[in-house]
C-alpha cells in the first residue's frame, strides 16, 4: 500500500511531539495556535492512512463509508490552511475579541467549504498493481480551491500585516505554506504521488525549529523564562485585560565583590532553582541580576513576595555565606500600566531614582506613583522633542552691580517652547533632565546658545561683562566638560572672560574631584566661576573656601529670610563679613522690592538680581532692556 510519504510524516510528528512535550513550556497564544495546527496536522494524516486503507478496501466496505472516511481526510487538508490562518491572526489581532471575530467569520468560511466537501461527488481509483490510488472529482476540487483561497489570504495578511509580524515569524510561514502549496501542486497534477501529508508535517518541522521550541523561551543558564517570553506573555494578560502582580528582584552591581564571578554564579543557580520551585509564580529572567516574579492569582501574590523575601535574608552558597541585598520593585496591580514595556519602564524608573522613594530597598508601584513617573516619561518625550527640533530657548535675567549702578552682567536660563508655542518653564523638567542624562546635551545646548549671543549681539558695548551659565550636578561630574566648553569658545570666537559658570552646593560633594579637574581647565582658560544657590542644603563656608570661585550668590530663600527672620539676619551678616574677608564678590537674588534693594546695597552686596528690576527676558528683549536700563542712575 503507497502510504510510505504518510507513514514518514507520522514518524516526524511523533519526533516533534516528544521535544515539544518534554520541554518546560509556557501558555502563549501563539504556542496555543501552533499545538491546535499540529494536532490538525496530526489527524490530517492519520485521516490520509485511513482513506488509503478504506480506497483499497472498497471493494469489501460499503460505498457510504468509504466516501465518508475520504471526506473527513478532504476536510482535514482544508482544516490545516484553515488553522495556518488563526496561526498568524494570533500576531496580527491582540485582543481576544477582534481574534474571536477574525475566527467567527473564518469559520463561517470553513463551515461552507466542509458542507461543499461533504456534499459533491467523489471517485475513486486504485491500481494495486502500480500501487497508485486516490480520489477525485468535485470533492477534491473543492478541498484544493479552499485551501489554496486560505493560503493566498494567509500570505496577503503576512505582507499587509508585516508591522505586527515579525520577520523571522513571516519567514517561516510562508515558508511552512509554500512546502504545502508545492507538495498540492505535484500531487494535483500527478496523483500517484501522495506528498500533502508528508509536507504538512515538515510545515510543522519548520514551525517547531524556527519559532515554536520551547527552548527559545528559556534562559541558557538559569532555565527561567527571557526577557521576550516575559513581554509576550504579560502583554497577552493586557490584551485581555486581566490583571496579575509583579514583583522584580535586581541585584546592584558591586555586590558579590572582588570573586564577583564565582559567587554570582553560584548565588545564581541556587536563587534560579528556588524561585522555580515557588507553585504561585511563574520566574523569568529579565538581565542578569534582575529577576521577575509574575504572580496570575493577585490574592497569593502579598504572601509570595513576604516568603521570597524572608529567603533572601538567609543567605545563599555554602554555609548561606552570600549575603545579597537586592532592589524590590513589587506591583500588586499591574493595571497601573497599559502594557508591560510601560510597566518595565514604571519599575526600573523607580530604582534609577531610588533614593527618592525608599529607604529600605523595597518600592512598591502605586497607581498615584505610575501616574506621576508617566508624567514624567512625557516630560522626557517634551525634552527630547524640542532638543530634535530647536525649541530650547535662552532667557536672561539682567544683574545689577551696585557699585556701578548699571547692569554688568546676566544669567542665562533655559526655556523649552512647546510645539504650540506655550513655554515650560525650567522647574518642570531640569530635574528629570539630570536624572536620565539629558542634561548634558541640554545644557551644552543652553551654552552654545548663550555663547552665540554674545559673539552677535555685541551687548559688552552696553555695558555687559559677562554672562552667567549654570551648570548641574551631572554636567560637573562628565570629566569632558572643560574640552567641549573650551571647544564652544573658539567656534563662536568669544573670549573666555565673558562667561562665568555657576556650580551648586550639591555639585561639589556628589563630583569632587571631577569637578575641580574642569574648573582649573576653564579657568587657566580664563573662565570665572560662581558658587549659586549659598543658603539653600547643605551650606558650608568650608565649599567657598575649596572651591576656587569669585562669585557667592546668596539664595531667594536666603534673602528673603533676612528681612523676616531675626536669627537669618545674624546669619547673612556673618556670612557676608565672611564671604568679604575673603575678597569674594556677594550676588543677592529673588529681590522683589525697593526697600529689599535699598537695604542689601546698604550692607554692601556687590550685585543684585530678581523681579524688582526684571523677569528672565529672551534675547532680544533682554538686549532692548541693557541698553535703555543702563542708560539711567539707579
Amino acid at each position: 500500500m503507497p502510504i510510505q510519504m504518510q507513514c514518514c510524516g507520522l514518524i516526524l510528528m511523533a519526533i516533534l511531539f516528544y521535544f515539544y512535550k518534554s520541554q518546560k513550556t509556557i501558555k502563549l497564544n501563539t504556542g496555543r495556535a501552533f499545538w491546535r495546527s499540529f494536532c490538525m496536522t496530526f489527524i490530517c494524516i492519520v485521516s490520509d492512512i485511513l482513506s488509503c486503507i478504506v480506497i483499497v478496501e472498497q471493494d469489501r466496505l460499503p460505498l457510504v463509508v468509504v466516501e465518508l472516511v475520504s471526506k473527513t481526510y478532504l476536510v482535514t487538508l482544508a482544516g490545516v490552511t484553515y488553522f495556518a490562518l488563526l496561526y498568524i491572526c494570533t500576531d496580527i489581532y491582540s485582543t481576544k475579541s477582534a481574534y474571536n471575530r477574525i475566527m467567527l467569520r473564518y469559520g463561517i468560511f470553513v463551515a461552507v467549504a466542509v458542507i461543499l466537501i461533504y456534499a459533491l461527488p467523489i471517485h475513486f481509483y486504485c491500481d494495486m498493481s502500480e500501487r497508485v490510488l486516490y480520489s477525485y472529482g468535485a470533492s477534491d476540487y473543492a478541498t484544493y480551491a479552499f485551501a489554496l483561497t486560505t493560503i493566498v489570504i494567509v500570505s496577503v495578511r503576512v505582507i499587509r500585516e508585516k508591522s505586527k509580524i515579525s520577520g523571522n515569524r513571516r519567514m517561516a510561514v510562508l515558508t511552512w505554506l509554500g512546502v504545502w502549496v508545492l507538495a498540492a501542486l505535484v500531487q494535483f497534477f500527478n496523483p500517484k504521488l501522495l506528498l500533502v501529508g508528508f509536507a504538512s508535517a515538515l510545515g510543522m518541522l519548520v514551525l517547531y525549529l524556527k519559532l515554536e521550541n520551547p527552548g527559545f523561551n528559556l534562559d541558557r543558564q538559569t532555565g527561567l523564562f527571557n526577557h521576550e517570553t516575559f513581554m509576550q506573555y504579560a502583554n497577552e494578560y493586557y490584551a485581555t485585560d486581566r490583571a496579575f502582580a509583579l514583583l522584580g528582584i535586581s541585584v546592584p552591581e558591586g555586590s558579590f565583590g572582588t570573586m564577583r564571578s564565582e559567587l554570582e554564579e553560584e548565588f545564581i543557580t541556587e536563587a534560579a532553582a528556588y524561585v522555580m520551585s515557588l507553585p504561585n509564580a511563574i520566574a523569568f529572567r529579565n538581565k542578569s541580576t534582575e529577576v521577575l516574579m509574575l504572580y496570575p492569582d493577585m490574592e497569593k501574590a502579598e504572601a509570595g513576595v513576604k516568603e521570597i523575601r524572608r529567603r533572601f535574608e538567609k543567605g545563599w552558597g555554602k554555609n548561606a555565606g552570600i549575603i545579597v541585598s537586592p532592589n524590590w520593585v513589587y506591583v500588586s496591580n499591574s493595571q497601573v500600566a497599559d502594557n508591560a514595556e510601560e510597566l518595565l519602564y514604571l519599575m526600573r524608573y523607580i530604582v534609577r531614582g531610588s533614593k527618592r522613594y525608599a529607604e529600605n530597598r523595597f518600592f512598591e508601584v502605586t497607581s498615584e506613583l505610575a501616574q506621576e513617573l508617566r508624567s514624567e516619561r512625557e516630560t522626557e518625550r517634551l525634552i527630547m522633542d524640542a532638543l530634535e527640533n530647536d525649541r530650547v530657548e535662552v532667557w536672561f535675567q539682567p544683574i545689577f552691580s551696585t557699585e556701578e549702578h548699571m547692569f554688568t552682567s546676566a544669567e542665562a536660563l533655559v526655556r523649552i517652547r512647546k510645539e504650540d508655542g506655550t513655554l515650560v518653564p525650567p522647574a518642570v523638567f531640569i530635574e528629570i533632565a539630570e536624572r536620565n542624562g539629558m542634561i548634558l546635551q541640554l545644557g551644552e545646548v543652553v551654552f552654545r546658545k548663550a555663547c552665540a549671543f554674545l559673539a552677535k549681539s555685541g551687548i559688552q558695548q552696553y555695558g555687559i561683562k559677562y554672562i552667567e551659565v549654570n551648570l548641574s550636578v551631572v554636567q560637573c561630574a562628565y570629566n569632558q566638560l572643560a574640552n567641549d566648553y573650551i571647544k564652544i569658545m573658539e567656534e563662536n570666537g568669544i573670549s573666555p572672560s565673558l562667561i562665568n559658570l555657576e556650580i551648586t552646593e550639591s555639585a561639589s560633594m556628589d563630583a569632587r574631584k571631577t569637578l575641580l579637574d574642569n574648573m582649573n581647565r576653564l579657568i587657566d582658560y580664563g573662565v570665572t566661576f560662581s558658587l549659586d544657590d549659598f543658603g539653600t542644603g547643605q551650606s558650608n563656608l568650608n565649599y567657598i573656601i575649596d572651591m576656587p570661585v569669585e562669585i557667592v550668590k546668596f539664595d531667594k530663600g536666603m534673602t528673603t529670610a533676612y528681612f523676616e527672620n531675626d536669627k537669618a539676619t545674624y546669619i547673612m551678616d556673618a556670612a557676608m563679613n565672611m564671604i568679604r574677608g575673603m575678597d569674594l564678590k556677594i550676588v543677592a537674588e529673588g529681590v522683589e522690592t525697593a526697600e529689599q534693594f535699598y537695604m542689601l546695597e546698604s550692607l554692601g552686596i556687590n550685585y543684585i538680581q530678581g523681579y524688582y528690576f526684571s523677569k528672565p527676558l529672551p534675547a532680544d528683549e533682554f538686549l532692548k532692556f541693557v541698553i535703555g536700563a543702563n542708560q539711567k542712575t539707579y
